[in-house]
């Protein structure tokens, strides 16, 4: 190994410029790169640096009024001064000129948007004046401190800058490079559409055979309710039944063993949830695969609301960044939000969670609306007009399309009569679905299978819809999604 370090560094030296190639010739007549020792020695107590001089790794010199630490061991040649060969020398300290500030740190990227992109770097050593940030050899800014934003970009472009500090002596030698992309890039896949899954709870309301439900009705997928916390951070069905060996264990058998699949809902309005017990996002994102273990889901959905979760800004984050991992560790599991909104679109809550998504970079699948239980008089007018108030939130968060945004959605209803006895009948529902097949949304979802039987003037129950239709009627048109 040691062998081929030496070879490389040789190698390294033979590509130097047509001005080292000069620097070597002149060396070899005696005129060494020493002559120039008396200016730099004032400035740099490192000796400068000589041809046919051993040094060991870690050995400092001055050269040109920028210091250089040997990388590793060699005995130098005319034509191997430090800049010319990166393999045998690194810059400790200096820049072009003699008293100028060290090299600055090496810069990251803390932030972009559609039209900036944030650096923060090391500081450098000396006397600094402050520093330039430069892209390629043009200056892009000049800060005091060790940060800078450069603005002024265009949406989703690519940009590498270097950092300099400087004072009256001169500029430092450049930083490391760093790259960043600006925001607002177009999603090149988008997640891809999701069978009808209307949601069924074991729990309570008569819940039917699964089995049963899908020879009668062709539907493929149901969405299951709810994960719960049963105690801390550890996920129970409702809380308190296990996750493997009860009653929804064996309905998932039933769906899968028919050819279907199932979606995971964590949440809800009501209950002990996971959000508000799992102290950390790494913690929710443990808990979240202990389900998806035992499940096997091909959607986890994350119902987000009431004040614990949805209007719980800590809480939302926290979920949020869990998602990040989730998403990360199972990137065939889609990942779906699904909460509340008004007639009009998204509520305060409901666009804090799409910009805060977007700010933190979660990859969400898909947007569930739940338009329902906003005192509508016209489900179907309402339904639009909230889907279309969704779509102006994603595309203003993420810079999408209309189309874009579409495929990012998902529409979650409640049959029959809801809890403020507003009106689905079946063939409302049927036109909200040719609505949402013709918008090219990704999800549709309703509220429940349970009570997608009839019990006209039977009010809102558990087991019915509380108005006349036929059995599974809301079902077969979730199907057809």
């Amino acid at each position: 190994m040691r062998l081929r370090r030496t070879a490389f560094a040789v190698l390294a030296a033979v590509a130097v410029t047509s001005a080292g190639l000069t620097t070597a010739a002149t060396a070899a007549t005696g005129a060494t790169a020493a002559t120039a020792a008396p200016r730099t020695a004032a400035v740099f107590a490192a000796p400068a640096w000589q041809a046919w001089t051993a040094y060991s790794a870690g050995t400092r010199v001055s050269h040109n009024g920028v210091e250089y630490e040997a990388l590793q061991s060699h005995t130098s040649q005319p034509g191997w001064e430090p800049p010319n060969v990166p393999a045998l020398w690194k810059v400790a300290s200096g820049g072009g000129q003699p008293g100028a500030p060290g090299q600055p740190g090496a810069p990251s990227v803390t932030g972009a948007t559609d039209s900036s992109i944030s650096l923060r770097w090391g500081a450098s050593s000396g006397t600094v004046t402050g520093y330039r940030v430069y892209e390629g050899t043009s200056q892009r800014a000049q800060v005091t401190g060790t940060g800078a934003t450069i603005s002024g970009l265009g949406t989703c472009t690519t940009h590498t800058y270097t950092v300099k500090a400087y004072n009256t002596q001169g500029e430092s030698v450049a930083s490391s490079q760093v790259t960043g992309t600006t925001t607002g890039c177009v999603d090149p896949q988008p997640p891809g559409k999701m069978p009808g899954a209307p949601y069924l709870y074991m729990g309570w309301g008569n819940p039917p055979s699964p089995s049963s439900v899908m020879s009668a009705t062709g539907v493929k997928s149901f969405t299951m309710a709810f994960i719960l916390s049963s105690g801390g951070c550890t996920p129970a069905w409702d809380g308190n039944r296990p996750l493997t060996g009860g009653a929804d264990a064996q309905a998932i058998s039933q769906i899968k063993a028919a050819g279907g699949s199932v979606q995971i809902s964590f949440g809800g309005w009501s209950g002990n949830k996971l959000g508000p017990n799992c102290s950390t996002p790494a913690a929710f994102a443990g808990a979240v695969q202990q389900v998806i273990n035992a499940v096997g889901p091909a959607v986890v959905d994350f119902d987000i609301e009431n004040t614990d979760e949805f209007e719980n800004y800590t809480v939302q984050d926290r979920i949020l960044n869990g998602l990040k991992i989730v998403k990360a560790n199972n990137p065939n599991v889609k990942v779906v939000v699904t909460f509340g909104t008004t007639r009009t679109g998204p509520n305060s809550h409901g666009l804090r969670l799409i910009n805060q998504a977007k700010a933190l970079g979660v990859p969400i699948d898909n947007y569930t609306i739940m338009p329902f239980d906003f005192g509508s008089s016209n489900i179907y007018t309402d339904t639009v007009n909230a889907a279309e108030g969704l779509k102006n939130a994603l595309k203003s968060a993420n810079s999408w399309t209309d189309a874009q945004a579409y495929a990012r959605m998902g529409i979650s209803g409640m049959n029959g009569l809801s809890d403020q006895q507003e009106l689905t009948s079946p063939a409302t529902w049927q036109q909200i679905t040719n609505w949402a097949r013709s918008k090219g949304l990704t999800r549709l979802a309703y509220w429940s299978v349970n009570r997608d039987r009839p019990c006209p003037g039977g009010g809102v129950t558990s087991n019915c819809s509380g108005i006349a239709q036929a059995d599974w009627e809301f079902t077969k048109i979730t199907a057809g999604f």
